[in-house]
């Protein structure tokens, strides 16, 4: 047998006590034999429609504004008729009260911004008025009803605008939230696709060289121009996936990586003439901050790319993972001298090295990148290790 919620109960109740409100107003006028029964059926109906009608099979033409205005209208219309008419002592009850409260609360936070104002005071008109209609005139009693109603008025009025308002932050921050996670995410792809695209074009220059001295040795120089495509590919639809999937699992899809998948970068890296090694110290061990296994990953690739854009006459590229004391060092050396014959385009603008010091500083770390004695580059990165 299913549970009901707390909330579930208070709402059962709520629609119970407004239900059995209404009909007692029913029977007000049922009373009275004085044909305001047809009127008074009319108003009750519309508000309990609009306000208990589930949301989930309410029509989409049966909008906010339309639902508080038109029984807040039929019930100023009801009203001002019976003043017109010179009827006096025609009764109101609590149904219509709380009915018009209710409608006072819809318009304040759901409708829409320039219907919000007219509809509440449509409402807030309407039950104002209602002492006046079984009076007649603002007498000392009907006065302090009036006052109470205004003090009704005010409290459901602030009530309902201070929880608009928490909808609206919340929209704002949930709307920062995914911008700031798509520019992430687009950082990513920029990282993943310009790794393996350098790559695509220092091997195929290296292909077109071969092709006329060392045509035989060309299917591995093609194999890792496949397998750099491939991977470029499989970046790109993960990334797109993730952009285009809005549920909460969309962030763990991220196409980010680990100190694992820094073995798998130093692999894949090294080309003819070239190598690649890793050396990686016991004690930095696979449980660190995620957070940190990523910003480590993209501070290796970064590196080595930057090795392939600026230095492709490198012999030899060193990529080390140490623990001097509590901070992770990732430290990547080449021995190039800045031979390279790629496109201009292909250089970059310079972001790359500017978004690993965002990422890196942001973690608590320290980023370095200059000349070695001698010839080649270094990029040192630091991070706190944090709890595993």
């Amino acid at each position: 047998m299913r549970s009901i919620s707390p909330r579930g109960c208070v709402r059962s109740f709520g629609v119970g006590f407004l239900v059995v409100a209404a009909a007692y107003d029913l029977v007000i006028h049922g009373d009275l034999g004085d044909g305001t029964w047809p009127p008074a059926v009319a108003v009750l109906l519309a508000g309990l429609a609009a306000v208990l009608w589930p949301a989930d099979r309410r029509p989409r033409r049966l909008t906010p504004q339309l639902r508080a205005a038109v029984p807040g209208a039929a019930s100023l219309l009801f009203t001002t008729g019976m003043l017109l008419a010179g009827r006096t002592e025609v009764p109101f009850g609590p149904g219509e009260v709380l009915i018009l409260l209710s409608l006072l609360f819809i318009a304040v936070r759901h409708c829409p911004r320039r219907w919000a104002l007219p509809c509440g005071a449509l409402d807030a008109v309407a039950l104002l008025l209602l002492p006046v209609r079984y009076s007649g005139s603002l007498q000392d009693g009907v006065l302090l009803s009036v006052v109470i109603g205004l003090i009704l008025v005010g409290a459901v009025a602030g009530f309902a605008g201070y929880l608009r308002s928490l909808d609206y932050r919340r929209t704002v921050a949930v709307g920062e939230t995914r911008r700031a996670e798509r520019v992430a995410i687009a950082a990513d792809l920029h990282d993943f696709v310009a790794h393996h695209v350098t790559g695509i074009l220092v091997q195929t220059q290296m292909a077109r060289m071969m092709a006329a001295r060392q045509p035989q040795d060309l299917d591995p120089v093609l194999a890792g121009i496949e397998r750099a495509a491939t991977e470029a590919l499989a970046s790109m639809r993960r990334t797109v996936g993730v952009l285009r999937d809005t549920g909460p699992e969309a962030a763990d899809r991220r196409p980010v990586g680990d100190l694992a998948g820094i073995a798998d970068l130093v692999d894949g890296f090294a080309g003819p003439g070239q190598k690649c090694v890793l050396h990686r110290d016991p004690a930095v061990s696979d449980d660190l901050p995620h957070e940190v296994q990523a910003a480590a990953f993209r501070v290796a690739q970064e590196a080595l790319t930057n090795v392939r854009r600026h230095a492709a006459d490198a012999t030899e590229v060193t990529v080390r993972l140490a623990r001097p004391g509590d901070r992770l060092e990732v430290t990547v050396t080449d021995d190039g001298r800045g031979g390279t014959q790629l496109p201009e385009a292909a250089h970059g603008g310079g972001f790359g090295l500017v978004g690993l010091k965002e990422r890196v500083t942001a973690l608590g770390g320290e980023l370095r990148a200059g000349p070695r004695a001698g010839a080649g580059w270094q990029v040192t990165a630091t991070f706190p290790m944090g709890r595993g």
